[in-house]
């Protein structure tokens, strides 16, 4: 049992007692589905605060050989799947924050930084195995697989951290998506990859050095639109729980809409709001409005008038094919656009390809961000208007 080789399951139990855990379980029954398949690599990106991490914490302590998780997953969705026994506890596993790495190495690139912490832990494990000083994380995998045929399930979280932070570093960016293609792609080891992030996989012109995952976005989730965030039925199940007004909770966190889940609300705000008996701004509150300005104020045609209209209530058009996954190269007012859906600061519907403001939330976090600048006469023409009110 390490930190990134088989970790426990404290942080999974953190959260199943907590005063409010909705369970999301029903998610495994997935990756058990695509363990050592052709959809083996799955590239999960959405907003901050969207349950990313929660989902990682509970695939660890599903899987990690480091942990006995039955009684923390006894009731819960998941027990009734038939290969819930078969894979419980039963794989090595090795959980990556990247940010942590990125924001612990000193003298070393954050990638350095990685193989050494993981090495030491395997090292503890099947050292016995490696012989041969000097060996990188991946050809050490390797000799492990070859000797023992034991195979690895991959938990990545931030992955795109580097992209979010080094954002004019594109021979960083370059360096760490080669050495996660090093790592992960066409080798035996790997039975599963399941990463997340905000944005999805970084592109150069048409390609991606990561190719091989299947993405599940902000413009598509796909199968996993359930586990975006919370359902209707969950936030009504908690509105009647904590005696709040499930309609106020719509007007407030719902608003991103799927194929089949039309009805998504913003986790991180309706736990708080739950919690406090209180309706108001919770997710944008860690952060400031000023990131979201930058992008308002962004010089491209098209773009002003694209979020007036979203602040008056209509939905716009946006083709969010162009868009390179990164937050620098941006060449028109659609990629901006695109970003801010992957933000969660706009919702996205996919069969008409419009964007729109989804929440009073949201309204408000983009209010603020008005109120400096030449958006303050805008801002004060559309208050009575806004949606959501």
């Amino acid at each position: 049992m390490g930190i990134y080789f088989n970790p426990n399951n404290d942080r999974f139990q953190k959260a199943v007692r907590s005063e409010i855990y909705v369970d999301k379980t029903g998610l495994i029954s997935y990756t058990n589905k695509y363990l050592n398949t052709e959809q083996q690599f799955m590239c999960v990106s959405r907003p901050r605060r969207f349950g990313k991490s929660m989902a990682l914490v509970m695939l660890a302590a599903y899987y990690s050989r480091g942990c006995h998780s039955g009684e923390l997953f006894a009731g819960r969705a998941i027990e009734g799947d038939p290969t819930f026994k078969k894979h419980l506890n039963q794989h090595d596993v090795i959980f990556l924050n990247m940010q942590q790495f990125l924001t612990g190495a000193k003298k070393q690139t954050a990638t350095e930084y990685l193989e050494q912490e993981v090495l030491e832990e395997l090292r503890e494990e099947y050292g016995a195995l490696l012989c041969r000083p000097g060996l990188g994380l991946s050809d050490t995998l390797k000799k492990i697989y070859v000797k023992t045929g034991t195979q690895f399930i991959f938990l990545i979280d931030e992955w795109d951290c580097v992209m979010r932070e080094q954002v004019e570093a594109e021979h960083l960016q370059r360096h760490y998506l080669n050495f996660l293609q090093n790592l992960l792609k066409d080798q035996p080891y790997v039975a599963l990859v399941y990463m997340t992030g905000i944005l999805p996989v970084k592109k150069y012109g048409r390609q991606s050095a990561l190719n091989m995952f299947w993405e599940y976005s902000m413009t598509d989730q796909g199968f996993l639109e359930e586990y975006t965030g919370f359902t209707e039925a969950e936030v009504k199940t908690l509105c009647t729980r904590y005696g709040m007004d499930f309609e106020e909770a719509s007007h407030w966190y719902d608003g991103y809409q799927f194929t089949r889940f039309m009805h998504i609300y913003n986790p991180k705000s309706v736990v708080e709001a739950m919690h406090r008996g209180k309706f108001s701004n919770y997710w944008t509150s860690t952060e400031t409005y000023d990131s979201l300005k930058i992008y308002m104020d962004m010089d491209f045609d098209g773009l002003r008038s694209a979020i007036v209209q979203m602040l008056g209530g209509a939905h716009v058009k946006v083709n969010t094919l162009s868009f390179q996954n990164d937050m620098h190269n941006f060449r028109t007012k659609d990629d901006v656009l695109t970003l801010l859906i992957h933000l969660g600061y706009l919702a996205y519907d996919s069969e008409k390809e419009e964007a729109f403001i989804p929440n009073r939330e949201i309204i408000r976090e983009f209010e603020n961000a008005m109120s400096t600048g030449g958006w303050s006469e805008i801002a004060s023409f559309l208050r009575p208007t806004s949606p959501g009110r």
